[in-house]
């Protein structure tokens, strides 16, 4: 039975707003500058709310370009974390220095003079050699990748394992921050991706084939064509192109 006094479930849901739940605001401290920004946003997201525009230090925004390099500290905790800002939430506390680019060095090369049976890898990144195996650069990684595996494979001269280990590196250098022996990791496994793909990757049965076809001009005529398409008639043959499952 309803009291003269209340209303039925139906009319407050009809006739009166729903109470929204409260921001709950967390300090943070920016540039050594504390704000307060609401909390489960992500570090990028924060510094946006507190007014930073982001000109340089960020690209995707999903966690896969690595332009976002972040280090923080707790309050109260001695530890220096990193992280990428647009896949970290902001905790209550956080102090945080963005790295929009890391300052590693970077060895100049022409990959068609290098060869893979002289390890090149070390001859142009002599620093591998002072690894002490801490395992930090692993720890730092937001990609979870073994970077101190991909280095000691490195050393030893194994291309293939160097490549296939650091497949999955975003250059973001957030390794590169925290290795005393001062090694530039991210470029080490790109070096070497770039000799796995020169040297011991199979070549795509039909990639030279399409290479010398376009090499010939036999493509220009038709892209000639789709330059001068209006968007809608484009949309109209790609929709053909799915149906009709044609290259």
């Amino acid at each position: 039975m309803i009291s003269a006094n209340e209303k039925p479930e139906t009319e407050k849901a009809q006739g009166e707003p729903l109470a929204q739940p409260k921001t709950v605001m967390i300090s943070v401290f920016i540039m050594g500058r504390e704000y307060k920004v609401p909390f489960g946003l992500t570090i990028m997201k924060a510094m946006e709310y507190a007014g930073y525009r982001f000109v340089r230090g960020a690209g995707c925004r999903a966690g896969f370009c690595g332009a976002c390099s972040t280090v923080f500290r707790m309050k109260d905790d001695y530890k220096l974390q990193t992280a990428l800002a647009c896949q970290t939430t902001v905790q209550e506390g956080m102090f945080l220095t963005q790295i929009p680019f890391m300052p590693a060095n970077k060895a100049t090369y022409d990959i068609e003079d290098l060869s893979p049976d002289v390890n090149p890898i070390l001859h142009l990144y002599p620093e591998i050699a002072r690894c002490v195996s801490c395992n930090m650069c692993t720890r730092s990684c937001p990609q979870d990748l073994e970077v101190m595996d991909y280095i000691q494979a490195a050393l030893r001269g194994d291309i293939e394992e160097t490549a296939r280990l650091s497949f999955d590196c975003i250059q973001c250098g957030l390794c590169t921050v925290r290795c005393m022996a001062e090694i530039s990791h991210y470029h080490v496994g790109q070096l070497a991706r770039r000799l796995y793909g020169k040297y011991y990757s199979p070549a795509p049965p039909h990639l030279r084939q399409r290479i010398e076809e376009m090499d010939r001009g036999l493509f220009e005529e038709d892209m000639k064509k789709m330059k001068e398409m209006n968007r809608a008639d484009l949309e109209t043959m790609y929709k053909k192109r799915d149906i009709e499952g044609t290259d």
